[in-house]
């Protein structure tokens, strides 16, 4: 290959790994569930992983690829203790919700509040829509049936 096509294939590379840890990014500071913030964190981790083998490649040496050995080997680990945090976390709990594992901050600190979590509606005070029973036609006002709001 000419040295024009390598700097094509290492910019083609670089722009995926760019916009996998982007998307990573997006992910990880948007949710708050904890298994979709760990999988954006791992995200990046490939994004990062691309971009080394890429950048390897481009100078002819295997840097890269060794570096993208030991990301996935820390990452491996990474995963299983952030499994393991978050099963015992969701045990504790019974939710995966960053915003309700306030109590594991540091007693001196005051509680970060970002947003209020909404109380959770009872059985009794949850309103489900219904259909009309089949056979029997609904009740129409007058306006609806001489007025149309949309075509």
């Amino acid at each position: 290959m000419t040295s024009m096509d390598e700097t094509a294939l290492l910019r083609g590379y670089l722009a995926v790994g760019a916009i996998l840890f982007g998307l990573g990014l997006v992910g990880f500071l948007s949710r708050r569930n904890m298994i979709v913030m760990f999988l954006s964190a791992e995200m990046m981790l490939q994004a990062i992983s691309v971009s080394l083998v890429a950048w390897g490649r481009f100078h002819n040496d295997w840097g890269g690829q060794i570096l993208t050995i030991f990301i996935l080997t820390v990452a491996a680990c990474e995963a299983a203790i952030a499994l393991a945090l978050v099963l015992t976390l969701y045990r504790r709990s019974g939710k995966l919700d960053i915003a309700v594992w306030q109590n594991l901050r540091e007693s001196s600190l005051p509680a970060y509040v970002d947003q209020e979590i909404p109380e959770e509606l009872e059985e009794d005070e949850m309103h489900w829509p219904t259909l009309t029973p089949s056979g029997v036609e609904p009740q129409h006002s007058e306006r609806d049936e001489y007025h149309r709001t949309h075509v």
